[in-house]
């Protein structure tokens, strides 16, 4: 076989070249498909790996959410369990009596609206109308920027510290005393710049194009804030009001010397006069009462009213936002 493989080299030699190029493509072929197995198993796996791991973060979060909720649920709870015996409306629609150790809390309750109202009354013009400068007006100068810091940095203050500067200067420079006003101004100053960034982002929030469109149809600029851009960006900047809203309705340290009285059971009669406040009261008879175990069933009762305004509040402001919000939508 062999000799005649010698004495026919040309016949044999395309056969041979044939099968040794068929065996190379299969090889190759046969190692691609290897190679591409591989390569579907490591995506696969790696897939498989990062499904297991957002599982794991997603689990996490989920196991923090819940947590939270849980945490908030279980302080509800607590001071609904402990306070709903004390809830009636003799302790809604009475002043406290007996050393505050029996009565109701109806002063305080008038004293916190009033303090809500008023500083709500004092805050929102001024934070929607820097909002709207800062946003709309001022352009992004150093100034602003500085501004912006100033304004940051005026929001992580503590509400002590507000509560001293309104003592200093509404009550003792001005004139005003321990009164509502100087109250609901120190409270007014205090939520200014949560207001006034909200008012700024939810304005930036609004496309180019709107303020585009106005000028070019021939509005001026105050127009197209005060009809365009401001409609549009109210339910946001409701947000700020909530928050507001929120943060006066349980702060203590500002009125505690500006406003608040120990024991006053008696409705003011004009925005000079010392009010009580359901933080206040709440705090004096929890730590200072004639008797703290008689007013114990009190404070809790105090707590749970003032949780139940301040969700009443954030319910209407959320009302509110929302109503607002469908008459205007950015599509």
């Amino acid at each position: 076989m062999v000799l005649r493989l010698n004495r026919n080299p040309g016949i044999l030699s395309p056969i041979l070249n044939n099968f040794v190029t068929l065996f190379f493509l299969f090889c190759n072929i046969k190692g691609l498909i290897l190679q591409r197995k591989k390569l579907r198993n490591f995506r696969e796996q790696e897939f498989m790996d990062k499904k297991i791991k957002q599982k794991i973060a997603f689990g996490f979060f989920r196991a923090l959410s819940l947590l939270v909720v849980g945490i908030l649920f279980w302080i509800l709870g607590f001071i609904i369990y402990n306070g709903i015996g004390v809830i009636s409306w003799e302790f809604l629609t009475t002043a406290p009596t007996d050393g505050m150790t029996a009565g109701g809390i109806f002063p305080a309750i008038v004293g916190t609206f009033c303090l809500i109202a008023g500083s709500i009354v004092f805050a929102f013009p001024v934070g929607l109308m820097s909002g709207i400068y800062i946003s709309e007006y001022a352009g992004n100068g150093w100034i602003i920027k500085f501004i912006r810091i100033m304004t940051n940095n005026l929001g992580s203050i503590p509400s002590i510290v507000f509560g001293l500067f309104g003592m200093a200067l509404f009550v003792n420079t001005f004139g005003f005393g321990d009164s509502i006003i100087a109250g609901s101004l120190t409270l007014g100053l205090l939520i200014l710049p949560l207001i006034i960034r909200t008012t700024e982002e939810a304005l930036k929030a609004i496309p180019g194009s709107y303020r585009t469109g106005s000028l070019a149809l021939g509005a001026s600029r105050l127009q197209t804030v005060t009809r365009v851009v401001l409609p549009v960006a109210f339910p946001n900047i409701m947000t700020g009001l909530i928050l507001a809203v929120g943060r006066v309705s349980g702060e203590t340290a500002p009125i505690l010397f500006t406003v608040a009285a120990y024991f006053l059971p008696k409705l003011p009669s004009g925005i000079f006069d010392q009010v009580m406040a359901l933080p206040y009261h709440l705090y004096v008879i929890a730590t200072s009462g004639t008797d703290i175990e008689a007013s114990r069933p009190i404070a809790y009762g105090t707590a749970l009213v003032l949780i139940i305004i301040v969700l009443l509040m954030n319910l209407l402001a959320t009302v509110l936002r929302r109503y607002f919000g469908k008459r205007v939508k950015i599509n």
